[in-house]
C-alpha cells in the first residue's frame, strides 16, 4: 500500500508505472458482519449506533472480472444508504450480496460474511479488467454508485430500469469505504482536477440524485423560473438541490429545521427560507392523523415568497412525515419528486388534492451514467460546489455514520482512506482559487 500511495503522490508516475505496481493481497475496509445482522433487535431505529456496528477490517483483494476496475481510494464519504446498513434497516444488505450472488460465478465473489460498503471514492485506477479500454492504471477518477448488468433489453433505453440495477457498496460488495475499491468501468468519470481528493469524493451519490429528481427529464425536468420546494436544503442531498435550482435559474425554497441551516442556504444563494422548527410547523396530530391546517399555514407561507405563486416542484426525500403537505402545497399540474423516505416509507396524502389538479408523483432512484457524468462535468466545471462540512478518517467511520444518523452534520462528511490528510490532489490551483469561497462554503460553519 505504501508503493501505491507514493505512486499517487509522485505526480510522475506514468500508466505503466501504475501497471506494474505489486498489488497487495489484502486491504483494510469498512464493513458490517452477516453474524451481527441482529445486534440491534427490538431497539427503536434512533437508538441504533453505527459505531458498533461498522468494523475495519483487513479483507482480501477481490478477483478482477471482465469490464472491471480496481481502484486505489484517496477518499470516500458517508451516504444515507451507508447508514441504513449500518444499522441492518429497512433489511440487511446480505440479502441484496446473496441475490448478486447468484447472478453468475463471478458474481458469487460479493456473497461474503462481511459487506465492505460506500458509494462514493475518488483515487486512481490500479488495475482494468478485459474489454476496458476506456480508462488506464494511474487515471484520477471518481466513482458513481450504478452498477448493471445490461442484459436485459430493458436498461437499454435508461440504464436505471436495468433489471439486474444495483447501488454499488450497499447492494453490491467492495465499496468506496475502503482502501481499494472495485468498480465496473462504466461507472467511473474524470476527477474534477481543482478539487482534493476528499472534496472530490463527497458530491457522487447525492450529486447525481439530485440532478436526475430535479433537472433530468427522467424526474421533474427543472426550467427557469419554476419555484421549487427543497426539504432539508442544507442537507447532502438538498444542498446540491438548491445549488441546481439556483444555478438553472429557478427559484429554491429552502426547508430547514434551525438558524445555522437557513444560514448555509442564504450563502448558497437562496432567498426563500423556512426554518420549520422555528415556525412550529407540526404535519401531524398524532402518529395517525395530519393537520391539513398545517398545509394550508405553510402553503400560504410558501406563497409570501413568491409573490402569491403555489410551487411547481416538490424536491421530496422526507416521506412520510412531510409528503402529505408537499402534495397539498404543490400547484395545479404541479409536480413532486421523490427519492427517499428518511422518516418512514409509508406515505400517506389527501388523493383529491392529487387526481383533481393534475398532479404528478414522480418517482426517482440514483441516476444513469448519463446524468452522474453530467453532475459530474457542472462539478468540474465550478458551476455546482462540493458541500463537504466535515472530514474523518477510515478508523473513524462508525462515528461519521452516527452523525449522519442523528443529523448532527451538514451537508456531507468526507472520509480520508489513503490520502494521509486533507487538502491533497489538486491540480488546477488557478480554477481552485477562483472559487475556494464556494468550496469552503460548509467547512466555514
Amino acid at each position: 500500500m505504501k508503493e501505491i500511495l507514493e505512486a499517487i503522490q509522485s505526480q510522475d508516475a506514468t500508466s505503466q508505472d501504475f501497471a506494474a505496481l505489486k498489488l497487495p493481497e489484502s486491504y483494510r475496509g469498512v464493513t458490517v458482519h452477516k453474524d451481527e445482522t441482529e445486534m440491534f433487535a427490538g431497539l427503536e431505529t434512533r437508538e441504533k449506533d453505527p459505531r458498533k456496528s461498522l468494523h475495519l477490517d483487513d479483507v482480501p483483494l477481490p478477483e478482477l472480472g471482465p469490464g472491471e476496475a480496481l481502484v486505489a481510494v484517496m477518499a470516500s464519504s458517508v451516504n444515507y444508504n451507508s447508514v441504513w446498513t449500518s444499522i441492518f434497516e429497512p433489511l440487511s444488505t446480505f440479502g441484496f450480496l446473496e441475490r448478486y450472488g447468484r447472478v453468475s460465478e463471478l458474481t458469487k465473489r460479493h456473497d461474503l460474511p462481511y459487506h465492505v460498503i460506500g458509494s462514493d471514492l475518488a483515487g486512481v485506477v490500479l488495475r482494468t479488467g478485459p474489454g476496458v479500454n476506456a480508462w488506464n492504471p494511474g487515471d484520477e477518477v471518481v466513482a458513481h454508485c450504478l452498477s448493471v448488468e445490461l442484459e436485459s433489453s430493458d436498461g437499454h433505453n435508461d440504464t436505471m430500469l436495468d433489471p439486474e440495477q444495483r447501488i454499488w457498496g450497499f447492494e453490491t460488495n467492495f465499496g468506496g469505504l475502503a482502501e481499494i475499491a472495485l468498480v465496473k468501468s462504466n461507472q467511473l468519470m474524470p476527477k474534477p482536477d481543482h478539487l482534493s481528493w476528499e472534496e472530490a469524493a463527497a458530491p457522487g451519490l447525492v450529486n447525481s440524485t439530485a440532478y436526475r429528481q430535479l433537472v433530468s427529464r427522467n424526474g421533474a425536468g427543472m426550467k427557469q423560473g419554476d419555484n421549487v420546494l427543497i426539504w432539508g436544503a442544507s442537507g447532502g442531498l438538498g444542498s446540491y438541490a438548491t445549488q441546481f435550482a439556483l444555478a438553472g435559474g429557478a427559484t429554491p425554497i429552502c426547508v430547514v429545521s434551525s438558524p445555522e441551516k437557513a444560514e448555509i442556504c442564504r450563502n448558497m444563494g437562496a432567498e426563500a427560507v423556512i426554518d420549520r422548527n422555528a415556525e412550529g410547523y407540526k404535519f401531524w396530530k398524532d402518529e395517525r392523523t395530519q393537520d391539513p391546517k398545517e398545509w394550508k399555514r405553510f402553503g400560504k407561507r410558501i406563497r409570501e415568497f413568491t409573490g402569491g405563486e403555489d410551487i411547481d416542484i416538490v424536491f421530496e426525500h422526507p416521506g412520510r412525515e412531510t409528503f402529505g403537505a408537499s402534495v397539498f402545497v404543490t400547484r395545479k399540474g404541479g409536480t413532486i419528486t421523490t427519492c427517499a423516505s428518511t422518516s418512514g416509507y409509508m406515505h400517506e396524502y389527501d388523493n383529491r388534492y392529487l387526481w383533481m389538479s393534475l398532479k404528478r408523483i414522480i418517482g426517482s432512484h440514483f441516476a444513469n451514467y448519463r446524468e452522474a457524468w453530467e453532475a459530474n462535468r457542472l462539478i468540474a466545471k465550478g458551476k455546482i460546489h462540493p458541500t463537504l462540512s466535515k472530514v474523518y478518517s477510515l478508523e473513524e467511520t462508525g462515528q461519521a455514520a452516527y452523525d449522519v444518523h442523528r443529523n448532527l452534520h451538514q451537508g456531507k462528511v468526507g472520509v480520508l482512506a489513503l490520502a494521509p490528510e486533507e487538502g491533497l490532489g489538486v491540480r488546477n490551483h488557478e480554477m481552485r482559487a477562483q472559487h475556494l469561497d464556494a468550496i469552503n462554503r460548509f467547512r466555514n460553519i
